[in-house]
């Protein structure tokens, strides 16, 4: 194993941070990386500077701590494309993670305020789910539609089924476009006992709204994800004019 250069400007324990992360990448720390004593020992530096090295990667998430248990690699973080009308269950897929989803509540609603000038839904049929990925949670999703829409995707399996493939396999609807917002957040205590994780933990959240071919909104989405599991990246290119 190649060892840490004293002389380098760069800090041991950053050095350490990034040795280790590329190991990570390469696939030699499958499930977790080597204890404290063990670091000490493979690359000749003190407990301290694996410490400081160790908290770099918890504090970035690709890393988690687990009390007398040591130092696991974090989930494979899911990435989402921006720009491409894709459903939730459809990304987890394709980061070759199984999909799940636990239906929490559904109804016919009264919906607040800010969703109906969001949406001009003055009754809606809402369905709130928490989403899984290899049975870890994932989000929180919370789904608008107009009740005759809603109404009808209740009579499927709605705690398990893409609700997008049932639109548009099941009800007929053909899906044409989104528009996206994505802001950061912190989730409330309930939501936060939904997913497994602390209070006031920080999430992505995503409001989309959702039209068919015909111009008609058929769905307002909102969604809470677990910033430590997923991400959004988007292509960018310059324009020649």
């Amino acid at each position: 194993m190649e060892k840490l250069n004293p002389k380098d400007p760069v800090p041991l324990h950053i050095q350490l941070r990034n040795k280790i992360e590329g190991l990570i990448h390469e696939g030699r720390y499958q499930s977790k990386i080597p204890s404290e004593r063990q670091l000490m020992d493979e690359y000749e530096v003190s407990r301290s500077t694996v410490r400081e090295a160790v908290a770099h990667l918890v504090r970035e998430g690709l890393v988690e701590k687990v009390h007398g248990k040591g130092t696991f690699i974090s989930s494979k973080a899911i990435q989402d494309w921006l720009g491409s009308l894709t459903s939730t269950t459809e990304t987890i897929r394709k980061m070759g993670m199984e999909p799940g989803a636990k239906l929490v509540t559904h109804g016919v609603i009264n919906p607040p305020a800010d969703i109906i000038e969001a949406t001009g839904f003055k009754i809606a049929y809402f369905i709130k789910r928490v989403r899984y990925a290899n049975d870890i949670p994932l989000a929180i999703e919370l789904q608008y539609y107009p009740v005759d829409i809603g109404s009808k995707l209740a009579e499927f399996d709605i705690d398990k089924g893409t609700l997008f493939d049932l639109m548009e396999e099941n009800l007929g609807i053909q899906l044409a476009e989104a528009e996206q917002l994505l802001t950061s957040g912190f989730l409330s205590a309930e939501d936060a006992e939904l997913l497994d994780v602390p209070d006031l933990f920080n999430v992505l959240n995503t409001e989309r709204k959702l039209w068919d071919h015909s111009g008609r909104l058929v769905e307002y989405y909102v969604a809470s994800f677990r910033s430590d599991m997923y991400s959004f990246r988007m292509k960018l290119s310059k324009k020649n004019n």
